[in-house]
């Protein structure tokens, strides 16, 4: 038996879409917003300057090991000239003194080495660590500029919820009217072709936006008007009004 429901019932379906179509805009909102769009990048970015300040970080530690292995190193060298330079100071045999003498004097270049290795590392040590502290205060930075736009996304996100929340509402009141089996008929029939009722206005069904043709218009109008049609083009419920030019 065909479906049947009153002009008025069928007539409350074009809310129902209309509402529908509007959270259908809603999540597409939320999914394409270009606040999203933005806090991803800085997301994207924050990630490769935290990189970026993680090496440093490790070079830093490195680089430092690296100066107080030097730095013992140069301890100990000096600690065998003094000891060395004292024992030539107490001593009174010419063949232990030549020895001494040599001894320092290769103590002395090895010292002058490790000087220059050190100044060198030093000077890495100071060089990192500026381009870190750089590295870190545009992090900082860069960290701020994303909380803003993270509250920027999740008041946009906010309003979204808040509109939808009330379309969600306003269509479980109006819903409520619709009689069971024409409701499950749209339901039905939005899930399968994306939209559950058509307004035939000026003989074009509004989910189509083509003019129905001779017989289909011949068709609607032999319809009685509580019969429940479907759009020949959409599938949807097709909804008579005075506005259908029939």
């Amino acid at each position: 038996m065909a479906l049947t429901a009153s002009p008025e019932a069928q007539r409350v379906l074009l809310d129902v879409q209309a509402l529908d179509t509007t959270l259908q805009q809603l999540a597409h909102r939320e999914r394409s917003l270009p606040e999203r769009a933005v806090v991803d990048a800085l997301v994207a970015e924050a990630d490769v300057m935290r990189e970026f300040v993680i090496q440093r970080r490790g070079e830093l530690d490195d680089a430092r090991l690296e100066l107080g292995r030097v730095e013992s190193d140069v301890v100990v060298v000096q600690s065998r000239i003094a000891r060395d330079g004292e024992r030539m100071q107490s001593s009174s045999s010419v063949k232990d003194i030549q020895g001494l003498e040599h001894e320092l004097e290769s103590l002395r270049g090895r010292l002058n080495d490790l000087e220059e290795i050190e100044l060198a590392v030093m000077e890495k040590v100071e060089a990192i660590e500026t381009e870190l502290a750089s590295a870190t205060a545009s992090l900082d930075e860069h960290q701020q500029k994303l909380a803003e736009a993270q509250a920027a996304r999740d008041a946009a996100l906010a309003v979204i919820a808040s509109e939808s929340e009330a379309a969600r509402s306003q269509r479980a009141a109006i819903v409520a009217t619709v009689p069971a089996d024409l409701l499950a008929l749209y339901e039905k029939q939005r899930e399968r072709y994306g939209v559950g009722a058509s307004h035939l206005r000026a003989r074009i069904s509004s989910a189509s936006g083509v003019e129905l043709t001779g017989s289909d218009l011949a068709a609607v109008r032999a319809a009685a008007p509580d019969a429940v049609l479907l759009c020949p083009d959409s599938n949807a419920i097709l909804v008579r009004t005075d506005e259908s030019g029939l």
